[in-house]
């Protein structure tokens, strides 16, 4: 438990204006002050005893030329690292509307630089899971709105599309613990930065703004995002979860110094009302005396139950403005820090068992125990060993025989019958290997004899699944060669009978050309089938089976739709992209028009202060700016829409090219495997002659006696070959009449010399 006082600072806002007379000092050891100098008012016949000066401690206070990192290093990192070990943590900031409070929390949304504590925290955050691998975290995520007393999800799919009376409300829920729960208000899971920035994009989307006299993007609600976090050990049954809760309260205000109404004004009387309860709640903290706290008057107090005098650490951020029209206010915001900081806090780390994980454990333990009480007791069983349990106890050791661990053991328990099994099971597999020895040292060889014959036969096996793979790739090449060969002599006899004259010499011509083309092609792949030869087998496509890839790929059904769809796809993007830089042209119009108007309002009331008179006629340049900023929003608004439709459109695209692109391989695949297998049946009769050859040879080296044949003799006497002539051996004899040739005779010739060559090779290596 860890018992602490609320931590306040304060941060000053920029202004432009003159502003009032106020001091920051921050080289106090107890921490910053901040003092007020407000002038007495010397009216003649009166006499004021107003106080000058206002003097406030805070833990440290922010000047004007503040930037986000160092509020964020100074107050949000530290509440971060609590709720990393499993401490709930809760930052609020708190003053009147246009002080900054929702540019500390949420940021700005002009410079990349002007970040707040939600979006920099989740970078902290999530830049720590990723390099703490002693901890496994999951995190979800919650967006609470509470406008006009009535609780909203933010994160609610429905909110854009429906009215904010028809979403359903939020409704607070006590269980018998007095602990607070949230009907209606959504969890969603986070697993990166960008789906947590994403999530917080939605709901800073749908928060109610509105237009006020005292600020022109004025929060008209108070919103709560949470940060529900739970770490664990791996393999460990102890789980932490902790809560951050980051809130950005609605801005008080004076109705009558503002002069609002309407709609405004109603939201105005919700946000002062839930702000005075939220005094009320903490004054009562505050007093060591009082029995009753007031949490459920309003419910925002009860949300933020645990945050104020309950398990949690909990900073306040007061945001003052020093201009002078507002002096008061800011006073007034850091009285009610001063009571803030008198409130303490026991926070409790909040770790428990996972269920599931302590009943497993449990379960194990009592096998375990169960199992040893046997062993002593020295119970037996006579009954037989099920065949489920025989040939589970098989798999088991077959793993822990293959398993390289030296600390590796066979788990069987106390029962006897098993142990029986398993070393009957280790007999029969040490018989099947006599030449094998096992010592105390873990080693295992056989003898020179032996090792040399086993590795020459799985040498061959190696060599004549290579060449069989080979021949199938040559043999398939040479089927599309004809196939192609087929082509052009169909499309040249279509010229000769659509043409005469000086088309006939040109369709002659063209003929010549296809036919040199095919030798070309074929006398390409030659060399090309040679380096099929000299490849090894990998998972990569050979070059002869990317070269038929690509010949498949060029006739295959779906080919236009792919061309289509990568044709459409780009057209896309480049639509998308103009998009985005007309959305950006209109943010930024809005904001220069917005700018425009202000300076015109400034204008008008300078004019009318030095006028001396209140013009109550309407600007027509001020009703002009502000039709400009409507049509721009509209316009803003119609084409982000289009761009979010388009993001779908592509979205899905790329989705049916990825699935073409996938249908097509598994298609190639397919026809590949086909083709193999014919060439497999017709090649059958010298593969049962080979395998024969390969059963005496097998057959012999395993023998009692282990008697060595003369040809084994001859190939164990035979220098090892390299890695490049045993590619080139095969243990198969190809006569002509087993290949097929294209008919062409430059192609044909090439294939037989090919054929000469490699039986000439297998001739002097002893192997034919």
């Amino acid at each position: 438990m860890v018992k602490q006082t609320i931590q306040i600072f304060a941060r000053v806002k920029p202004t432009e204006k003159a502003p009032a007379v106020y001091s920051v000092d921050n080289e106090e050891q107890s921490g910053g002050r901040l003092e007020f100098v407000v002038p007495r008012d010397l009216a003649d016949g009166f006499i004021n005893n107003k106080r000058e000066s206002y003097r406030f401690r805070f833990q440290k206070v922010f000047d004007q030329a503040t930037k986000q990192e160092e509020i964020f290093e100074t107050i949000a990192k530290p509440v971060a690292d609590n709720v990393l070990a499993g401490y709930n943590g809760t930052i609020f900031a708190y003053g009147q509307t246009g002080s900054g409070k929702t540019f500390t929390i949420t940021g700005g949304a002009e410079r990349y630089s002007d970040r707040g504590i939600i979006p920099r925290t989740l970078s902290y955050l999530y830049q720590h899971f990723s390099q703490d691998s002693n901890m496994v975290y999951t995190t979800h995520i919650s967006y609470l709105e509470i406008y006009n007393e009535v609780g909203y999800d933010l994160l609610d799919p429905r909110h854009e599309a429906s009215k904010l009376e028809d979403l359903p409300k939020v409704a607070i829920m006590e269980d018998p613990d007095q602990n607070i729960h949230l009907k209606n208000l959504s969890l969603q899971p986070s697993a990166n930065e960008e789906e947590a920035l994403n999530l917080l994009f939605l709901g800073d989307t749908n928060r109610m703004i509105a237009e006020t006299p005292m600020n022109q993007a004025s929060t008209r609600s108070h919103c709560i995002f949470t940060v529900h976090l739970c770490s664990r050990e791996p393999g460990s049954a102890t789980l932490r979860r902790s809560k951050l809760h980051l809130v950005d309260l609605a801005g008080s205000e004076r109705v009558g110094k503002t002069g609002v109404g309407g709609q405004i004004l109603t939201e105005a009387k919700y946000i002062n009302l839930s702000l005075h309860y939220l005094e009320q709640v903490i004054t009562a903290l505050s007093e060591k005396n009082r029995s009753h706290i007031p949490y459920r008057n309003s419910m925002m107090t009860s949300v933020l139950r645990d945050s104020l005098g309950g398990n949690c650490m909990t900073t306040m951020i007061a945001t003052v403005s020093v201009d002078k029209r507002n002096v008061d206010e800011s006073i007034s915001t850091c009285r009610f820090a001063q009571r803030v900081a008198l409130i303490k806090n026991e926070a409790l780390l909040n770790e428990e068992l996972d269920p599931a994980l302590m009943i497993a454990r449990l379960k194990k333990e009592i096998q375990l125990l169960k199992e040893e009480l046997a062993m002593v007791t020295g119970e037996q069983r006579n009954d037989e060993l099920t065949p489920e349990e025989i040939q589970g106890l098989e798999e088991q050791l077959k793993v822990f025989l293959d398993d390289p661990d030296p600390d590796r053991t066979l788990d069987l328990g106390p029962d006897m019958r098993k142990i029986h099994l398993c070393f009957s099971l280790l007999k029969v597999k040490v018989r099947e290997k006599p030449c094998v020895q096992i010592g105390t040292d873990n080693t295992s060889y056989l003898t020179s004899s032996d090792k040399q014959d086993s590795q020459t036969h799985g040498e061959l096996l190696k060599l004549k699944d290579m060449l069989t793979q080979r021949d199938n790739e040559i043999s398939i090449l040479v089927s599309m060669l004809k196939k192609e060969k087929k082509k052009v002599q169909e499309a040249n006899a279509q010229l000769a009978n659509f043409s005469n004259g000086d088309t006939t010499s040109h369709s002659s011509s063209t003929s010549t050309l296809g036919e040199k083309r095919l030798k070309g092609e074929t006398s390409e792949d030659f060399p090309l089938a040679q380096h099929l030869m000299s490849r090894q087998r990998g998972p990569e496509l050979s070059m002869g089976r990317q070269e038929a890839f690509e010949v498949f790929r060029r006739d295959h059904e779906d080919r236009l739709t792919i061309e289509d769809n990568k044709t459409i796809l780009k057209q896309r993007f480049a639509e998308a992209k103009a998009l985005g830089e007309q959305v950006n042209q209109a943010r930024n119009r809005v904001n220069e028009l917005k700018k425009q108007l202000e300076v015109r309002r400034m204008q008008m009331a300078a004019q009318g202060v030095m006028g001396g008179q209140q013009n109550s006629e309407s600007d027509p340049v001020e009703e002009r700016l502000r039709n400009q900023i409507e049509e721009e929003k509209k316009s803003y608004k119609s084409t982000f829409g289009r761009l979010k439709g388009l993001k779908t459109e592509i979205e899905h695209l790329q989705h049916l090219l990825h699935k073409a692109k996938i249908k097509l391989q598994k298609d190639f695949q397919d026809w590949w495997t086909q083709e193999a297998t014919k060439l497999q049946k017709d090649q059958r009769p010298e593969s049962v002659e080979v395998k024969q050859s390969l059963d005496s040879t097998t057959r012999h080296s395993s023998s009692p006696d282990h008697a060595i044949s003369t040809q084994e003799r001859k190939l164990r006497d035979l220098p090892t070959p390299s890695a490049r002539d045993l590619r080139a051996l095969s243990s198969t004899a190809l006569s002509p009449s087993s290949i097929p040739l294209t008919g062409d005779q430059q192609t044909d010739a090439d294939i037989m010399a090919f054929i000469k060559a490699r039986q000439s090779l297998l001739t002097r290596t002893g192997t034919s």
